[in-house]
């Protein structure tokens, strides 16, 4: 994967390290930088980063990535691209697919179907998923396409810089809105299992909406303020409402086949214009058929 950037110096800084530091650029992608020849350029010249920058300067990086994820088979997948650009990739991800390969599921995941996509392209590509969803979570996903735009939205998920919205179908008639603040910790004894727990727990904010109701199911509009692992789905269990057909939670199959949460919208500002942006998912069959 390669991406040129040029910048137009608008004010003094002290060095080229401290400007690709402001703008994002991690730790590992300034060595990655660094080792690679002509990768910055100050006014056409090639240039250490300890070089101060002035009003007018040019700056030109170049991030070239030679190697993928070599350790992905890519799978020929078909894939719903919601966006794409030179440095993010969006895709709506169907239920009972994967992330990533695991034990004893090496292919048929999300990043087996990107990998093959950019091989396809004689393009290589490091699989770097922001957003990850469960296996049978449905929706939109955001994905990096190169190393800096990995590092600013990363970044970004950690001071909670983007918005997630969900939709969930849970059994019962849930209140008409809350706010679920229950901290969330791994289970006894389950290497996978979540559960709420105020003594160990990690926080774990959950605000939901009802929009609908037949006096057996809600439909909720769901944000998650955290990102704990199976937030959503713990938290509406705890409330007495848990997601039905959940594997984990709550195996009940008589009205779905898998657990009814889908990955709504994402809102956030794009990694290297700055651009706000707000993407959605259509809500899958499954689900719209219940309302």
């Amino acid at each position: 994967m390669i991406r040129n950037l040029n910048y137009q110096i608008t004010k003094e800084s002290d060095s080229i390290l401290q400007f690709l530091k402001e703008h994002g650029y991690s730790s590992n992608l300034i060595v990655h930088l660094k080792k690679t020849p002509e990768s910055i350029l100050k006014n056409g010249i090639w240039s250490y980063v300890n070089e101060p920058l002035h009003i007018g300067d040019t700056l030109h990086i170049h991030i070239e990535e030679n190697e993928g994820s070599d350790n992905i088979v890519p799978n020929e997948i078909p894939l719903s691209i919601l966006y794409e650009d030179e440095d993010i990739l969006v895709i709506d991800k169907p239920a009972n697919m994967p992330i990533h390969p695991s034990i004893n599921h090496y292919e048929q995941t999300l990043a087996n179907g990107v990998l093959w996509y950019y091989t396809a392209q004689q393009i290589p590509y490091t699989f770097r998923c922001i957003t990850r969803l469960d296996r049978d979570t449905t929706g939109v996903t955001l994905l990096a396409k190169h190393m800096l735009s990995a590092s600013v939205l990363s970044k970004a998920m950690q001071q909670k810089q983007i918005q997630k919205e969900y939709l969930a179908l849970c059994d019962g008639v849930t209140p008409e809105e809350g706010t679920i603040d229950a901290p969330i910790c791994r289970a006894a004894d389950s290497v996978i299992e979540r559960c709420v727990d105020f003594e160990n727990g990690d926080s774990a904010v959950t605000h939901f909406i009802r929009e609908w109701t037949n006096g057996q199911i809600s439909l909720v509009r769901v944000r998650p303020e955290s990102g704990r692992t199976h937030q959503i789905r713990v938290h509406m269990g705890y409330i007495g409402h848990p997601l039905p057909a959940d594997y984990l939670y709550n195996p009940v199959y008589d009205t779905f086949k898998r657990q009814p949460l889908h990955s709504l919208q994402l809102k956030f500002c794009h990694p290297i214009t700055g651009t706000p942006m707000c993407l959605m998912a259509p809500v899958p069959e499954d689900m719209s058929n219940a309302f």
